[in-house]
């Protein structure tokens, strides 16, 4: 049985080195929206609640953290931190925690030219699943300016997966052009 109540992602939370550099980069490079700060210099120095409640070292400090909303897709939650043993370097996706974030283009092309205009590195060319599921999907990887990986995806004909489960009835795959502005 799932977790009651159960109803889909509400944010992504991730550490940056430069709150500022992060929110600047999503809002004019992805047109992100920042929408509030939630909170600054969030510590506590006289218990381990900080270990309890988050498992960062106790003496760890929020120096800021930032919601911010991307297009019809989860909400980010931004953080900076300060701890004593805190790590400098971003995982690689193929480390324990890796990860990236991928978000959806309408067009592939156009969206490469424009992180290649605006200084953004671009990991190679973008790849076309050739069969499987995902047929019909093409991605690239491009970098953060601290390092994290992100990744842009488009299908603008859909997917051997979603064209399948849409015929049957199933569970599709989510895609912001399936989302219902007024219920967002």
């Amino acid at each position: 049985m799932p977790i009651p109540g159960m109803r889909g992602m509400e944010h992504i939370g991730f550490t940056v080195p430069d709150i500022n550099e992060a929110c600047t980069f999503f809002e004019e490079i992805l047109g992100a929206t920042t929408l509030f700060v939630a909170a600054t210099d969030f510590r506590n120095d006289d218990t381990d609640w900080m270990d309890e409640h988050l498992r960062v070292h106790p003496r760890s400090v929020i120096k800021e953290f930032r919601y911010l909303r991307l297009g019809n897709g989860s909400n980010l939650e931004v953080f900076e931190y300060e701890s004593p043993d805190q790590a400098t370097v971003p995982p690689k996706n193929s480390d324990i925690g890796g990860h990236h974030l991928a978000f959806y283009v309408d067009d592939m092309d156009a969206a490469i030219a424009y992180l290649k205009s605006n200084n953004v590195e671009v990991l190679g060319e973008p790849t076309s699943y050739t069969d499987g599921p995902n047929l019909g999907l093409t991605w690239c990887y491009f970098m953060a300016p601290w390092g994290m990986q992100l990744e842009i995806v488009s299908s603008p004909n859909g997917t051997v997966y979603d064209d399948s489960a849409k015929a049957s009835g199933g569970p599709r795959l989510f895609h912001p052009a399936l989302v219902d502005e007024t219920k967002v």
